[in-house]
């Protein structure tokens, strides 16, 4: 369970032997978030509202959707779509 990146003191990290939809985690304090890369949805968990609006304007940048669903898929490359 790699961290991938760290935006002011929250986690991102991505798991291997996950399940779909491709996600990651954003963890922050006692924490924990889940976001759909496609869609940036919440697909489970909370973060408070400042680090939830950092964690998903990061992931709008250009690119990031890219890198962030490359370390799913080469961490769970056991998940068929």
């Amino acid at each position: 369970m790699p961290t991938i990146h760290i935006i002011n003191s929250i986690k991102i990290d991505v798991y291997a032997r996950e399940h779909m939809p491709p996600h990651f985690h954003a963890l922050y304090a006692e924490h924990e978030m889940l976001v759909e890369i496609a869609t940036l949805a919440t697909y489970a968990g909370w973060l408070p509202p400042k680090q939830h609006r950092l964690i998903i304007q990061w992931a709008q940048m250009p690119g990031i959707k890219d890198f962030l669903l490359d370390n799913f898929k080469s961490l769970n490359s056991n998940i068929r779509k």
